[in-house]
């Protein structure tokens, strides 16, 4: 990956849909945002992107999960903000994630308005709503 320049906004998505990858990616480039997209956590870590400022996470993917890459993040000291995004109502991975430091978790299909506040908490900037 390329180096994302210091004041560049990039949002690295990581989900095993595709569907829900290019509609994130086409939401938050709408807004400005540069966005990277991942089918898995290794292709994530595989690709070692740079200037990531918010990690869109889903909770299940083949592989390592969004858990897993959480606490792997935590332990190296490299974790960007996290919104997680998951299909399914897990109240113990929800208090897990946001226990560890996410800044929210939302449960698919979740309103357009929830993600581009959470990224935007994740950057800084006060809520839209």
């Amino acid at each position: 990956m390329g180096q994302a320049a210091p004041n560049e906004r990039v949002v690295a998505v990581i989900d095993d849909d595709q569907s829900v990858r290019g509609a994130i990616r086409s939401l938050l480039r709408s807004l400005g945002f540069r966005v990277e997209t991942f089918a898995s956590a290794e292709d994530f870590l595989d690709a070692r992107p740079a200037g990531i400022g918010c990690l869109i996470l889903d909770v299940r993917l083949s592989g390592m999960s969004g858990l897993d890459l959480q606490q792997r993040l935590a332990v190296t000291g490299d974790a960007p903000p996290i919104v997680f995004i998951s299909a399914h109502a897990d109240q113990v991975a929800r208090q897990q994630t946001l226990a560890a430091g996410a800044i929210a978790f939302l449960r698919k299909p979740f309103a357009e308005a929830a993600l581009i506040d959470a990224v935007r908490r994740a950057f800084g900037f006060p809520a839209t709503s």
